[in-house]
């Protein structure tokens, strides 16, 4: 008896192997679940307001969340919020194929092209047959409300630290509003056969300037509030400016835009017609001639700032009874730096000093104050 229940025992497990070899090989095994067929979310999802229209742009995705491919068009709902809620409140819906670049422009409603300046958030919500999704795409935010007025009556004027741009104030009482300068370069950049280690860097052919808050322009109490100095010019050179103003709203740490129309452009050439500024802290040391050294004075300065500064000239006149001319002693080609050494002196006679500015036009400061001194004598 023990032994026939043994042979039966053996035969089970036996037979409980060949069941598991033959499921091994080939046969089918627990059935997977249905696809939910969801298109994966789109995450690039941008706004660009102008004037009274959004466009919208952000890419297809190709496969679901199961990641399967997805075959045929797809629903799309564009959704504008006025809260800050994540919600869909639907404002139009497409069909658009997998893998494409899309894109849908709007226009805002007449409610929310007026008012002041508020933040309206886009998403966009891809479903699928049976009107499901994955959930919203990132958000992205313009502002709604009033644009602000154009800019009229944009003047350039040439000084000495730069361009001053004047514009008409604003026309009603709104909120105040920052203004964007848009400069281009019209003159062709200058063709360098050898840049060499203080050569500038080439300008950038369109630049902006944002004026947070126009006000008094420093040196220039005559310009009112509505005025700027673009002091980055290159003299030689034609600009274009062009001006907006701009409504401008932090939420949740970015900074939202709404950008009035652009102004007419103006042209202006930036001819330079004022000399540089007159050295300053200029200083005479006299030496006596020693150890085979002749006598000389030495002479310093402060140096000038000024970006197209070629260098400097010195002057001299001997102190006597009688007041005597200004004399030019430095080479013909400007001193480089802040400082010169003249040892054409005499012994026991005072010498005055005098250093002029010069810049790469040609133009030359008036004469720095005076410094003089008295050569020890032998």
């Amino acid at each position: 008896m023990h032994s026939r229940s043994a042979a039966n025992f053996g035969a089970t497990i036996a037979a409980f192997a060949a069941a598991i070899t033959l499921a091994g090989c080939g046969m089918p095994g627990a059935p997977l679940p249905p696809s939910l067929n969801l298109p994966v979310p789109v995450n690039d999802l941008s706004a660009v307001r102008t004037g009274g229209q959004v466009a919208l742009t952000w890419t297809m995705p190709v496969r679901t969340t199961d990641k399967v491919l997805l075959e045929g068009n797809i629903t799309v709902r564009v959704c504008r919020n006025e809260s800050t809620a994540t919600r869909c409140s639907i404002a139009t819906t497409l069909q658009l194929a997998p893998k494409a670049d899309a894109s849908v422009t709007e226009r805002l409603p007449s409610p929310l092209a007026a008012g002041p300046p508020r933040p309206l958030s886009y998403f966009v919500e891809l479903v699928n047959r049976k009107g499901r999704s994955a959930g919203l795409s990132n958000s992205a935010a313009i502002l709604a409300g009033e644009a602000p007025p154009a800019i009229e009556n944009l003047t350039a004027q040439m000084r000495k630290d730069g361009v001053l741009l004047h514009w008409a104030p604003t026309p009603t009482e709104s909120s105040p509003v920052a203004v964007r300068l848009v400069r281009r370069l019209l003159s062709p950049p200058a063709k360098k056969s050898n840049a060499g280690p203080l050569a500038q860097p080439a300008e950038p052919l369109e630049q902006t300037l944002l004026v947070e808050a126009p006000g008094p322009v420093d040196h220039a109490p005559d310009s009112g509030p509505d005025a700027s100095i673009d002091n980055n010019i290159r003299f030689g050179e034609t600009y274009e400016y062009r001006a907006q103003r701009v409504a401008r709203i932090t939420v949740g740490g970015s900074t939202l835009e709404l950008a009035g129309p652009l102004s007419a452009p103006l042209r202006i050439d930036a001819i330079n017609l004022f000399p540089p500024s007159a050295p300053k802290g200029l200083a005479a040391v006299a030496t006596a001639g020693e150890n085979g050294f002749a006598p000389a004075i030495d002479l310093s300065w402060l140096p000038n700032t000024q970006s197209n500064l070629a260098g400097y000239i010195v002057y001299r006149r001997p102190l006597g009874v009688l007041p005597s001319a200004w004399q030019r002693i430095s080479p013909a080609q400007p001193v480089v730096g802040p400082g010169y050494h003249d040892p054409n002196v005499q012994p026991g006679h005072t010498y005055s000093y005098a250093v002029t500015a010069i810049d790469q036009d040609g133009l030359e400061s008036d004469r720095s104050a005076e410094a003089s001194d008295t050569v020890p004598g032998s």
